[in-house]
């Protein structure tokens, strides 16, 4: 089931959030997000106009997928970035997908004109997926992040709504 989050579902966001900073090079930080900083971010995102959707079975959040500007002056209000997290167990599953489209049927249907997606480049799985949803490549950042002593590329990839 895909659901907005609320408030309980912190400390499971919080948790795939975490396994993705200190088991991958997915998301290029280092330092782990407290339950204030993930329960401030359940709050405030809704609130900017930007949900945050969980994904849902028998285990309990499985998943999550929000956006947000792409970046911050207001020539670039019809691009969005996304952030789409699942649990190792969850992907394949299909949850990933649903995520996504809740994502940009909402952006959608708040006149975004275009969704981007960064990516590592060391992320193949996060590749592949988002090119399955119709992203295409449109630059490789070269050596932009930093993460256990290692230079990583981000790919952006853009998906025109």
């Amino acid at each position: 089931m895909i659901r907005h989050a609320t408030l309980a579902d912190a400390p499971q966001v919080r948790a795939i959030w975490n396994t993705m900073i200190t088991d991958s090079t997915a998301n290029f930080s280092e330092i782990e997000k407290t339950l204030a900083e993930v329960e401030e971010i359940l709050r405030e995102r809704p609130r900017q106009g930007y949900p945050i959707f969980v994904a849902e079975d028998e285990r309990g959040v499985v998943g999550f997928a929000t956006y947000f500007q792409f970046r911050a002056n207001s020539g670039y209000r019809f691009t969005m970035e996304n952030t789409v997290a699942l649990l190792s167990e969850a992907k394949g599953c299909g949850y990933g997908r649903a995520l996504m489209q809740a994502v940009e049927d909402h952006a959608r249907s708040g006149g975004v004109h275009s969704m981007i997606a960064g990516v590592s480049a060391k992320n193949p799985e996060g590749l592949a997926f988002h090119a399955a949803l119709g992203y295409a490549t449109v630059a490789t950042v070269p050596q932009s992040g930093h993460k256990w002593g290692e230079w990583l590329d981000l790919v952006l990839m853009q998906k025109f709504l």
